[in-house]
């Protein structure tokens, strides 16, 4: 069986149009399966916060289920990494999405029940599904040369945007046939995350083959051996391609953009319950908060292979800052200001996503590359659970609008940290010209 896989990748790694058919191929799998994945996160975002707080009696505590997804999210990242480093993305992202499913189906049942207990648990697994879904964004990169990276990620997320934003609209819908069965009503959105985290899962676990990790594994492998047979001249070029300057700013850009949107989101729903707001009208301004996410990301990824990393981390901040100031200056039943501070919300999340993670591909080879995107992803769900918990408790104690100013102000330590990389390795490397520009 590992002769027939060899020669099977052997194909690919000889043949530039073998490779460019194989990349074409993956981008549509991954598409597909992006599609059933953004149904699948929109469910936790749209009422997990409700639910807690009707279980729990209490709205301080209602940034926990997000807390408690993104918590499992931080796990499932490490563990999707690894598994992808060595298996490849096939194996690594079907299980992530399938652990995902398996949690959804868990809420069903503990809201059913009324079982708080069973309910974390069960959020803490669905987790999965939300950190894969953004680890799928990677597997349209292996075979990306260095200036399609960005475009390559942009096309794995805009797919994302389908599933994602019909999500939250389904809420009312979804609650109707969820009452049909003799299951609470907020309990419906877990009922379409079930089957679409499931159905991603299988989606690639089938289709994604051959895997092009694997392929562009065995691409690095022979071109290392073309390399001079020293060892000294092998090892440089090895670390030349790792630039951990790189790989720290890329992290702290998604840190930062991550834990930002996930704290004012988190509270949104209930702010706006506060002051009147019915389920509908939630779920349609989540759903435009969500489209905001991820359907800019085409013209997103083309500005970052374009104009460069450093002009859309700058972006990302000057957006996200802007979103926290009018979350804080906006009437809890102004619908149209609260709608406008969450579509740039999520607009200031996708410059810094996918100029993040445009950076971190730059600084890394195959030999580490999905280990570090999984160890990378890893704090950027520990941020998301920073956020949800965070978010709750200053809301409680303070207001909605501290919420907003607290955003603002972490937002603009976006443009310090990516000028200061700028300078350094413009120190180290006089002739950049780079596309980190």
């Amino acid at each position: 069986m590992r002769k027939k896989d060899s020669l099977g990748l052997a194909h690919y790694v000889d043949s530039i149009e073998a490779q460019q058919k194989l990349y074409k191929r993956s981008l549509f799998v991954v598409v597909m399966s992006q599609i059933f994945g953004g149904a699948g996160l929109a469910a936790g975002i749209t009422v997990g916060a409700l639910i807690a707080r009707d279980m729990l009696g209490t709205a301080s505590f209602a940034g926990l289920p997000a807390a408690l997804f993104t918590l499992g999210s931080a796990l499932a990242a490490f563990l999707v990494g690894r598994i992808s480093q060595r298996f490849g993305r096939r194996y690594g992202l079907s299980l992530g999405f399938i652990t995902g499913g398996i949690g959804a189906i868990g809420v069903i049942f503990a809201t059913t029940m009324d079982n708080v207990l069973l309910l974390f648990i069960s959020l803490f697994v669905y987790g999965a599904g939300t950190s894969t879904n953004l680890q799928a964004r990677y597997a349209g990169t292996d075979l990306a040369s260095d200036k399609q990276r960005a475009t390559a990620i942009s096309i794995a997320m805009v797919s994302t945007t389908i599933g994602a934003v019909a999500g939250p609209n389904l809420v009312t819908p979804m609650g109707n046939f969820a009452m049909t069965l003799g299951i609470p009503a907020l309990a419906g959105p877990f009922i379409l995350a079930a089957a679409a985290y499931l159905v991603a899962g299988l989606t690639l676990f089938f289709y994604l083959r051959p895997d092009p990790f694997l392929v562009a594994r065995a691409i690095a492998v022979k071109q290392e051996k073309q390399v001079d047979s020293n060892t000294t001249t092998v090892n440089k070029t090895r670390q030349s391609k790792v630039n951990r300057i790189g790989i720290f700013v890329g992290a702290m850009v998604l840190v930062l953009s991550h834990l930002v949107m996930v704290a004012i989101m988190t509270m949104t729903p209930i702010h706006m319950q506060n002051h009147g707001s019915g389920l509908t009208v939630v779920g349609m301004v989540i759903s435009l908060h969500i489209a905001a996410m991820y359907l800019p990301s085409l013209g997103t990824g083309l500005l970052v292979d374009k104009v460069g990393r450093t002009v859309m981390v700058i972006a990302s901040g000057v957006t996200l800052s802007i979103a926290g100031l009018l979350a804080a200056f906006s009437p809890g039943d102004s619908l149209v200001w609260l709608t406008i501070a969450l579509i740039m919300l999520g607009l200031g999340w996708n410059f810094g996503l996918i100029s993040g993670t445009a950076i971190i591909i730059d600084s890394t080879d195959m030999t580490t590359r999905a280990k570090t995107q999984g160890s990378v992803d890893v704090w950027v769900a520990l941020a998301g659970t920073a956020g949800s918990i965070l978010s709750g408790i200053i809301v409680a104690y303070s207001s909605y609008a501290v919420l907003g100013f607290l955003g603002m102000y972490l937002s603009l330590l976006l443009i310090p940290l990516i000028v200061w990389k700028r300078f350094k390795e413009k120190k180290e490397h006089p002739k950049l010209n780079d596309r980190s520009r």
